[in-house]
C-alpha cells in the first residue's frame, strides 16, 4: 500500500469518527486539506477551504452512527511530490439505503506529511 492509499484511508476513518461520533481533533483532521482545497460534490456544488472547515465545524456527530468504506482504490497517476488516485466510496447510516460514490483525488506530499489538493466526487445509482 502506498503512503496515498493509506492516507485516504486514515481521512475517511477521520471523517467516520468525526461526523458519526463526534471524536477526534478540529485540528488534526483539517490540517489533511490543503488551503487552496477544492471539492466538487455528487450534487455539483464546489466547496473551498473555508466552506470545508464550516462543514465540518456544522456536523460533528451530526451523522450517528455513520460508517464509511472505501474500496477500489486506483492509482492513477504520480509525479515526484504528489498522485491523483480512484476510489469508491460508500456510506452507510442506520436505517437507510448505503450512499457510494467514485472519487478522484490530487494528494501532494508537503513536507512529512500529504495533504488533499482536490476532490471531485461522482454519485453512484442507488441499488
Amino acid at each position: 500500500m502506498t503512503p496515498y492509499e493509506a492516507e485516504i484511508i486514515d481521512a475517511h476513518i477521520a471523517i467516520e469518527n468525526w461526523l458519526g461520533r463526534g471524536e477526534g481533533q478540529f485540528d488534526a483532521l483539517t490540517a489533511r486539506f490543503a488551503p487552496d482545497f477544492t471539492m466538487i460534490a455528487p450534487t455539483g456544488s464546489v466547496l473551498d477551504y473555508p466552506a470545508l472547515l464550516h462543514f465540518f465545524e456544522a456536523q460533528r456527530a451530526g451523522r450517528p452512527g455513520l460508517s464509511i468504506r472505501v474500496d477500489d482504490i486506483t492509482l492513477v497517476d504520480t509525479w515526484s511530490h504528489g498522485a491523483a488516485l480512484r476510489y469508491r466510496e460508500t456510506q452507510y447510516l442506520p436505517g437507510q439505503a448505503p450512499t457510494a460514490r467514485w472519487s478522484t483525488v490530487v494528494l501532494k506530499q508537503e513536507g512529512d506529511k500529504i495533504v488533499w489538493h482536490h476532490l471531485q466526487e461522482t454519485a453512484l445509482p442507488a441499488d
